[in-house]
């Protein structure tokens, strides 16, 4: 699960990267697309489905949603961290929201 839960992180990350690719200025539309924050990412989000699938195999599938959930909130974190970005009431209440979700479905 641990495992899991990294792979989730650096999903995380990845999603930063397109972030931060999406708000810079590219000198073409070709290099909008290929630069080495959108490979980087798609490269990321390739070895986490990978890690995944693997992962998968030996971790109940209740617990994987769950897990695979947790991206949300570590957005939050690193977009408000390295984009700086702020955390709006919505997105601190729609973060509740997940967690508590996380919560009432885990509890059998």
């Amino acid at each position: 699960m641990l495992i899991m839960l990294a792979g989730t992180f650096v999903s995380s990350i990845s999603q930063i990267l397109l972030k931060q690719s999406a708000n810079a200025e590219h000198k073409s539309r070709l290099r909008e697309y290929l630069n080495w924050r959108v490979i980087v990412a798609y490269l990321m989000f390739f070895g986490v489905l990978l890690l995944n699938t693997v992962c998968y195999t030996r971790v109940d599938l209740k617990y994987g949603a769950v897990i695979d959930s947790a991206a949300y909130i570590f957005v939050l974190i690193l977009s408000h961290v390295i984009l700086k970005e702020k955390i709006t009431r919505g997105k601190l209440i729609g973060n509740l929201i997940i967690v508590a979700g996380i919560l009432i479905y885990t509890i059998e």
